[in-house]
């Protein structure tokens, strides 16, 4: 039997560790971060509350997938489509690279949703194309095509940028 207090500690535990990636691919979907910010709070209550299913296999694929849904849902309830100011929702790595930064958001968020998700499922998410297709219900090798797409036009656009640069 469980303790008091064990499973809202496990839920914060994961909150603590997943949180930060699962707002990220939620803002990536949104890109909103308030709206985001809403759909993984929405998430975490609903386990608190107990609602979840009791034989998840995978936590962290369950997590980004009710993620995905609950965006999803309140995307159809409301319609409405804002966009995301550009410093909002990012890592703040040491030594940052501004301009190769403000460069790659900017072609990220111009790649189709489904690369898009995608990739932050992938990267920031650091889910398995196995995990990333489970969330998006499409099969792995077309989550991986789906990265590699995404990656080769990334990396065709920053080198544009970087060629452009020189040539100034």
């Amino acid at each position: 039997m469980q303790r008091p207090g064990t499973k809202a500690s496990e839920i914060e535990r994961l909150y603590r560790h997943h949180g930060a990636a699962l707002l990220l691919f939620a803002v990536a979907m949104t890109r909103d971060r308030d709206r985001a910010q809403d759909a993984v709070h929405q998430v975490f209550l609903r386990l608190l509350e107990g609602r979840t299913q009791s034989q998840v296999v995978d936590i962290k694929a369950y997590l980004f997938r009710c993620v995905r849904n609950a965006v999803l849902n309140e995307t159809k309830v409301f319609q409405r489509s804002m966009s995301l100011e550009d410093d909002s929702a990012w890592f703040n790595p040491p030594e940052r690279d501004y301009s190769a930064e403000l460069n790659l958001r900017r072609e990220l968020s111009i790649l189709p949703v489904d690369q898009r998700e995608t990739v932050v499922l992938h990267i920031w998410g650091e889910l398995t194309f196995s995990q990333v297709a489970e969330i998006l219900g499409i099969s792995a090798n077309t989550a991986a095509s789906r990265y590699r797409y995404a990656l080769a036009k990334l990396r065709e656009a920053m080198r544009a940028k970087e060629d452009s640069r020189v040539r100034s």
